[in-house]
């Protein structure tokens, strides 16, 4: 199963790599995608009001950041998320007018970037400002923070998933290098870190292999599963 941050509209190309077969998990488990028709079949929204409730609060505490909401239909950002990094010729979504625009629906996940902060201090200073009400993380040093359902994470996909299939968890294994997959990293029972994972994730799990340019998985995944011999 692939278990990404990434939006069903980045996977087309991925669903062709493997010949569009099987699931993905996307958005840090708030949506779960089929690779065979390219469709979302399950989704885990974060709701309008704690979608709201969790912008006051961030921008009272830091005024500087730029929000967008990212939907199964779509990416919607205010002017100040783009002028914070982003080509807005780039942008696949839509500019919102005003708050109504960009604030009045439930949403797969909340996105704030920082013109200045990195991640991680960012995701340090998020947590006890909205951990109550919405689920922070980030899967990159980029000043972004993406924010899910409370409660919603690769973890929670990822267990639902393998209990419709009476898969347990001492059964899995997951490969991951940055803090949005540290829930799905300490649920399996086998847990992976590339070399070039970020500190946290390197230190929260017992099995390291290969960086990702290196075939790290793959170096994983054929000792686990041996091709069988003549």
């Amino acid at each position: 199963v692939i278990v990404t941050g990434r939006p069903p509209r980045w996977m087309h190309g991925i669903a062709e790599a493997v010949a569009h077969h099987g699931l993905a998990i996307c958005a840090n488990g708030a949506l779960v995608y089929d690779l065979r028709t390219e469709q979302v079949v399950e989704q885990h929204l974060i709701p309008a009001a704690a979608v709201r409730e969790a912008v006051e609060r961030l921008r009272a505490a830091l005024p500087e950041l730029g929000f967008a909401v990212d939907s199964p239909d779509g990416i919607v950002y205010e002017p100040g998320y783009d002028r914070l990094g982003w080509d807005r010729s780039s942008m696949i979504g839509q500019l919102a007018d005003d708050d109504a625009g960009l604030l009045g629906r439930p949403c797969a996940k909340l996105l704030a970037r920082h013109p200045s902060m990195d991640a991680d201090e960012l995701l340090e200073r998020a947590l006890p400002l909205v951990g109550d009400i919405v689920t922070p993380t980030h899967s990159n040093g980029t000043r972004l923070l993406e924010i899910s359902a409370l409660g919603v994470s690769k973890a929670t996909s990822l267990a639902r998933l393998c209990a419709k299939r009476g898969i347990e968890a001492p059964d899995v294994v997951a490969f991951g290098d940055m803090p949005n997959d540290l829930p799905m990293l300490t649920w399996a029972g086998r847990s992976y870190a590339v070399a070039n994972a970020h500190p946290l994730v390197l230190a929260a799990v017992d099995h390291h292999t290969a960086a990702h340019d290196e075939d790290g998985v793959a170096q994983v995944l054929e000792s686990l599963f041996p091709a069988p011999t003549s």
